[in-house]
């Protein structure tokens, strides 16, 4: 891990993630803009939270991906979620947290110490906004697990990933990039590889999606939202900014 002297425009994907959650005023914008003491986190390098081990000072992510994982004792790997551009890494409210799991990156980050908000500022309401969300996406990830079957999994997955990269900026259309392999693939959704790699190919005939290596497009995501019955993520009541976006996302026209 190595720190730097980066530009601040470096913290501008994250901003613009946190500012769809909630409108931030003037001292939040000026905080995180300014936010220091960054680091480039390379794959495989270390953990950036262990499970059952204190949580370290919470960290924001400014770009690429993570992932919170268990090791089953059979040594498989299970997914419970991905960190995103805009994400919060080990940012909790209990005094003197344990991680609940492993945190590692999936492709090299670069994240900075996430600001501290005062105790009125609009930065305090982001947060929650954000922790919100990430209890809404377990739920979601459950859901999957346990009531979805393979076509479904993926189709979900893959709508949410459109819907929160959008949130950052980072889904111009309905096409995304992403460092996604079909092994992670089937770690998050519990299939195996050849059971993704087949239902893929699916998709693609079916014209739903375009997997390729980096890059994946839903050709009309708001029709396979519609058929495996996915409503935009909602974390707060109808005057939220986030739903009328996700919503516009979804269906620009």
């Amino acid at each position: 891990m190595s720190a730097g002297r980066i530009p601040h425009a470096a913290n501008a994907v994250a901003v613009h993630r946190l500012s769809k959650l909630t409108l931030l005023d003037e001292a939040s914008a000026r905080a995180l803009n300014k936010a220091g003491q960054r680091c480039r986190i390379t794959p495989g390098q270390h953990e950036l939270c262990a499970e059952g081990k204190a949580v370290g000072e919470p960290q924001l992510i400014l770009s690429g991906w993570a992932a919170r994982v268990r090791i089953v004792p059979n040594g498989g790997r299970q997914i419970l979620g991905l960190l995103l551009p805009g994400d919060l890494i080990g940012h909790c409210y209990q005094p003197q947290p344990v991680a609940l799991s492993s945190v590692i990156a999936l492709t090299e980050l670069m994240t900075c110490k996430a600001p501290a908000p005062e105790q009125e500022d609009s930065l305090r309401c982001a947060y929650a906004m954000s922790h919100a969300f990430d209890e809404a996406y377990l739920l979601a990830q459950i859901t999957r697990l346990g009531r979805m079957n393979a076509s479904d999994r993926l189709a979900d997955l893959f709508l949410e990933l459109l819907e929160r990269l959008a949130l950052a900026g980072l889904a111009p259309g309905y096409t995304f990039h992403h460092p996604l392999t079909q092994e992670l693939v089937a770690d998050m959704t519990g299939l195996t590889t050849v059971h993704v790699n087949r239902t893929l190919k699916t998709m693609r005939r079916d014209g739903d999606a375009n997997w390729s290596s980096g890059q994946l497009t839903l050709s009309n995501p708001a029709a396979l939202a519609h058929r495996i019955g996915r409503t935009p993520t909602r974390v707060a009541q109808p005057r939220s900014r986030f739903i009328a976006q996700t919503t516009h996302q979804l269906d620009p026209n």
